[in-house]
C-alpha cells in the first residue's frame, strides 16, 4: 500500500513571498529524505527547500517564478506505507473509542498504527504518526474546524500597545506608522494590515474610510512623491532591453525605502595605513602557509570593532516608537560582497572574538558562498554595522546607503598615495638653524561614513572616524 504526502515550505525565517527560480525534479522522480525540491531566492539569498520524506514525486505544485511563503505546497509524493509486523494479527487488539468530533476512518486504515512499530520504523525520523486516512480524514474536516479559545481571547500586551501579529508590526514599521496610533478593527481589538494602511492613508492626505478617525494634527499631509514621467528613450535612437538581475529586483526596493526614511549624511575622512600595510606585508607568507589571504579590510574590521566599542550609537537601532535606541551589545558586521548577480551583504558574526586568520578564512568561505548564491537567511541578518569596501574597484570616495533599521555604513575607497609634511607648521616661525621640513610618501585610505542623522550628529560621526583613523595608523593598536 502507498500514501500521498504533501511536501510544503518549511520555516524559512523572516520571509514571505518568496519567488521560485528553479525546479530541481519532475513528475516520476524518486527522491530521498533531503534531497532538494525547489530553488527560492529572497532577500539577495538562494536556497534550496529539501523533502522530509522518501517516494516517488506525483505532482508539482509550483513552478518558476511562483511566489511562495512558509506552509505553502510545493510538491506532492507517493510515499510506500510501512508495512505492518506478521506476529500481530490486524485485530489483534480492540480499536480505542474516538471523540464524537473525530471522523471515521476505515479499519484497515487504522490497525496498523495500534501495532508495536518495528525497530526501523520507530527510529525513522520522518515516520508520520498518523496514516494516510487520517490526513484525508483532516482535509475534509478543515472548513469545520472552530478557532481556539487561546486564539479568540489573545494575551494583552504587556507594553499597551494594541494587539498586533508580528507580520503587522514588521509591516507598520517598515511604512513608519506606530501601532498605538492604528485604529484596530480585528476581533478582540486586533490591528490588521488594512488598518495600518488606512492609517497611511490618513497620515499623508489620503481619503478616509467611512468611521475611520480623524488624523492626528501633528500627522504629515501631502500627496507623496511624484513619479518620474517616463519619457520613450526610442524616440532618439535605437534601444534593446536587459532584464533586472533578482538581486536588483529585490534590494532596489530596500534601498529605495531605505533613502527616503533615512536622513543621510556622509563624513569624509582619510586614513594613513602605511604601518599597517607594512605590518601586512611581513605577515603574507605566514597567511599563505595558512591557506588565507590577509587583506586590509580584515585589518579596518577589527578596528571598527575596537571604534564601536568606544561609540554605541553607530552600533544601535531607533526603536519603532522612535523614542530610544536599542544598542546592540553584539559585533556582528555585513560586508559588502561583488557578485555577477549584484551587491549582495552577508553577516560575519562576533568579529570581537575572532583573530585576523580566523577571519580571514571565514571571510573567504563566506564570499565563495555569496558568489555561488549558497546564502541562507541567517546568513543575511543580525548586523550592527556595515563595511562596504570599492577599493579593489577605483574610486575615491562616495555616499553608501545607510543599511536600515542599522544607522550607519563605512564605505571604503582605493587607497592613495599622498604627501605628509613632517616638521614645522608653515605659520611656525623657524629660526636660522633649526631643521627644515620635509615632505612624506604615505599610504592612505579614504573613510565614507554615511550614518541616520536622526541618530548620530556630525560631531559624533568625526569622532568615530578620527578614533577609527588612529587606529589603522598604528596597528599595535589592535593588540591593545
Amino acid at each position: 500500500m502507498a500514501e500521498r504526502r504533501e511536501i510544503r515550505v518549511p520555516d524559512i525565517g523572516d520571509f514571505s513571498q518568496v519567488e521560485v527560480v528553479e525546479i530541481l525534479v519532475k513528475p516520476g522522480d524518486r527522491i530521498a529524505i533531503d534531497d532538494p525540491l525547489v530553488s527560492i531566492e529572497s532577500e539577495k539569498a538562494t536556497m534550496e527547500i529539501p523533502s522530509s520524506s522518501a517516494g516517488v514525486v506525483v505532482e508539482l505544485s509550483v513552478k518558476e517564478g511562483d511566489k511562495v511563503s512558509q506552509g505553502s505546497l510545493i510538491a506532492v509524493l507517493e510515499v510506500a506505507e510501512a508495512a505492518a509486523p506478521t506476529e500481530a494479527p490486524p485485530a489483534a487488539k480492540p480499536e480505542p473509542a474516538r471523540p464524537a468530533s473525530t471522523p471515521a476512518v476505515a479499519p484497515e486504515k487504522t490497525s496498523k498504527p495500534t501495532a508495536t512499530p518495528t525497530a526501523s520504523t520507530a527510529v525513522s525520523p520522518v515516520a508520520s504518526p498518523a496514516p494516510a486516512a487520517s490526513f484525508q480524514s483532516i482535509e475534509l474536516d478543515r472548513s469545520t474546524r472552530q478557532i481556539s479559545s487561546a486564539a479568540a481571547n489573545p494575551v494583552p500586551d504587556q507594553t499597551g500597545l494594541p494587539h498586533a501579529s508580528p507580520l503587522v508590526r514588521r509591516f507598520a514599521r517598515e511604512l513608519g506608522v506606530p501601532v498605538a496610533e492604528t485604529q484596530a478593527s480585528g476581533p478582540h481589538g486586533r490591528v490588521l494590515i488594512d488598518d495600518v494602511k488606512r492609517r497611511v492613508r490618513e497620515r499623508f492626505g489620503g481619503e478616509s474610510e467611512p468611521g475611520a478617525p480623524a488624523a492626528t494634527s501633528g500627522a504629515a499631509v501631502g500627496m507623496g512623491i511624484p513619479p518620474v514621467p517616463f519619457v520613450d528613450p526610442a524616440r532618439f535612437g535605437p534601444v534593446h532591453e536587459q532584464p533586472l538581475s533578482r538581486i536588483q529586483k529585490v534590494s532596489g526596493p530596500a534601498l529605495h525605502r531605505s533613502w527616503l526614511n533615512v536622513p543621510h549624511v556622509t563624513q569624509h575622512d582619510e586614513a594613513d595605513i602605511t604601518e599597517l600595510e607594512r605590518f601586512r606585508r611581513d605577515r603574507k607568507d605566514l597567511a599563505s602557509a595558512k591557506g588565507v589571504k590577509l587583506s586590509p579590510l580584515l585589518f579596518v574590521m577589527k578596528a571598527v570593532v575596537i571604534a564601536l566599542r568606544e561609540h554605541p550609537t553607530l552600533r544601535s537601532t531607533l526603536s519603532p516608537e522612535r523614542d530610544r535606541l536599542l544598542v546592540k551589545d553584539y559585533f556582528h558586521l555585513g560586508i559588502a560582497v561583488d557578485t555577477d548577480q549584484g551587491l549582495v551583504v552577508p553577516v560575519v558574526r562576533d568579529v570581537d572574538r575572532k583573530g585576523v586568520f580566523e577571519l580571514a578564512a571565514e571571510l573567504q568561505s563566506t564570499a565563495e558562498r555569496a558568489r555561488n548564491r549558497k546564502l541562507t537567511p541567517d546568513d543575511l541578518t543580525g548586523a550592527c554595522f556595515t563595511i562596504s569596501s570599492l577599493g579593489g574597484i577605483g574610486g575615491t570616495a562616495f555616499s553608501p546607503i545607510v543599511n536600515a533599521p542599522e544607522v550607519a555604513i563605512l564605505g571604503l575607497s582605493k587607497t592613495q598615495v599622498k604627501p605628509a609634511w613632517r616638521g614645522p607648521s608653515p605659520v611656525d616661525d623657524v629660526s636660522e638653524g633649526s631643521a627644515a621640513g620635509h615632505f612624506e610618501p604615505r599610504l592612505v585610505l579614504p573613510l565614507s561614513l554615511s550614518y541616520d542623522h536622526r541618530v548620530v550628529d556630525g560631531a559624533l560621526a568625526v569622532r568615530f572616524t578620527t578614533r577609527l583613523a588612529a587606529i589603522l595608523s598604528d596597528p599595535m593598536q589592535l593588540l591593545l
